[in-house]
């Protein structure tokens, strides 16, 4: 990437190292630092940090302002009137208005390297009328668009350097957040300013900011309890009661919208016969994962929404497990004792999981071999389509279309698993079209239905954020997405 200019350097190195600074501990190195492209969690951590949305998502899921400050929908449903902020520069000092939002959505809609599509395929043009008016007209009405525009595909980046770098922005985005890149080195830091002319300056407390992918949970927390990091992502399960009997740790946390997933090819896996991916299914005990893994945190569950949440169908719950059976799908598929690979990444915990599973589908039969491999080279491995079955988180999105149909949707930019079914995409494409919240959950209910008899995927269980920080870390607010808001946010006195 380049290196900023020598006026920034300068202004960096004036810094002490521990002036206003928040060192962060993320669970894994991002892939790539361009929304269109990015497809992993931890690259909308750091996100959050750099690139401003055109809407937030607050701690109870509701929509907030960040780059556009009101909305509006048409009376048809099929345009999406924003207003925005007058005050949005980007961090090259170029201006942010209707027409460098036109441009990024363009992009994400029709760039050969854009992961945006699937989640922008409705809209049918946009327009920028004056600087602070964007209208979003549709082919058909699109319930998830807000939700859609809160994430990825809502966050802006330079027009003039759009035109710079093309799809090379991956490596110096020119963004629109509080902080601006400074340097990464990968596997080792991202380090980030704040950007003074941003138009919420006033509630950056944090000078700078630097971000350090330790994906070993127990690594990352023992740096936090020696002081060299103020506050960790994801502390492990196991590692909870440790922390709060730690006077120099704090411990904040949320439950969360987010699963944990095996995925499958079921094109040419070993698994691509549902039978057997059924028999695997049966074949686990997802109260025990829970139990011996996740120290009974977590929440057990098979589908995108957490039981109780409005989209859960209790009739729809996981089986019991029945390893009898599950040897009977075997033997019935003439494959009594089915190899596979199962990719794990390089963490603790999914680790631990990925060797209850091996242990307990090994009592029905299968021959599970695990290979850990680090994050973005398991989802590159994944979307090669070279791999039988694979661990996958999904953060979850305040739309419950955005909590399956990314994965489950023929054209769903999470669906490396070969995954089609014409009933299931018709049932998404209904839901989407209307906003009534009994008649999308008779559709979700209907798609469910397919999916979870198919098995594509198997959802495990749901998280429950648990994050670490010294005492001296103030102003953090828990949010059920697991991202982390820098606005309030105060780093410890050093």
């Amino acid at each position: 990437m380049r290196w900023p200019s020598l006026a920034l350097l300068a202004s960096m190195l004036a810094l002490p190292a521990t002036a206003q600074t928040l060192r962060i501990g993320i669970g894994s190195d991002p892939n790539v630092l361009d929304p269109a492209q990015s497809g992993a969690f931890v690259e909308r951590v750091v996100f959050t940090a750099l690139c401003d949305r055109l809407l937030d998502v607050g701690p109870d899921l509701s929509f907030r302002p960040e780059l556009a400050t009101a909305w509006e929908w048409s009376e048809d449903g099929r345009t999406l009137r924003l207003t925005l902020r007058e005050d949005g520069r980007f961090h090259d000092g170029t201006k942010l208005d209707a027409a460098a939002v036109k441009i990024n959505l363009d992009r994400y809609r029709t760039a050969p390297e854009s992961r945006r599509k699937s989640e922008l395929r409705p809209v049918e043009s946009v327009e920028a009328p004056d600087p602070r008016t964007l209208l979003i007209h549709l082919r058909e009405p699109y319930a998830p668009l807000l939700s859609v525009l809160s994430d990825r595909a809502g966050m802006i980046l330079s027009p003039t350097a759009l035109a710079r770098l093309g799809e090379k922005i991956r490596d110096e985005p020119i963004c629109s957040g509080p902080f601006r890149l400074v340097r990464r080195v990968a596997q080792d830091r991202i380090e980030m300013e704040k950007v003074p002319e941003h138009w919420n300056a006033a509630n950056i407390h944090i000078q700078r900011l630097v971000m350090q992918p330790i994906p070993d949970n127990t690594v990352r927390l023992l740096n936090l309890r020696a002081g060299q990091l103020d506050l960790i992502e994801r502390v492990a399960p196991a590692d909870v009661p440790t922390v709060q009997k730690d006077t120099a740790v704090k411990i904040a946390d949320s439950t969360a919208i987010a699963y944990e997933l095996i995925y499958f090819n079921t094109t040419s896996g070993a698994l691509k016969d549902p039978r057997l991916r059924q028999a695997l299914e049966l074949s686990i005990d997802r109260g025990i994962i829970n139990q011996v893994a996740l120290e009974g945190r977590f929440v057990p569950n098979n589908q995108p929404e957490a039981p109780g949440a409005p989209y859960y169908f209790e009739d729809l719950a996981a089986p019991p497990r029945d390893v009898e059976k599950a040897k009977a799908l075997l033997r019935e598929a003439g494959q009594p004792a089915p190899g596979f690979t199962l990719l794990a990444p390089n963490s603790p915990v999914e680790s631990q999981v990925a060797q209850i599973i091996q242990a307990m589908a090994g009592e029905a039969g299968f021959q599970v071999k695990i290979e850990t491999l680090e994050s973005a080279a398991l989802v590159a491995r994944a979307e090669r389509g070279d791999y039988d079955a694979a661990f996958g988180i999904w953060s979850g999105r305040a739309d419950p279309d955005g909590n399956i149909a990314l994965w489950i949707a023929s054209d769903g930019f999470l669906n490396r698993m070969g995954y089609r079914n014409p009933a299931v995409d018709a049932a998404f494409v209904a839901a989407r079209q209307i906003n009534d919240p009994a008649q999308r959950r008779s559709f979700y209910h209907t798609a469910a239905e397919h999916w979870l008899a198919e098995r594509p995927m198997l959802i495990l269980y749901h998280y429950r954020w648990f994050w670490g920080m010294r005492p001296g870390v103030e102003g953090f607010e828990p949010s059920p997405d697991g991202l982390i808001r820098f606005s309030g946010l105060r780093p410890p006195a050093n």
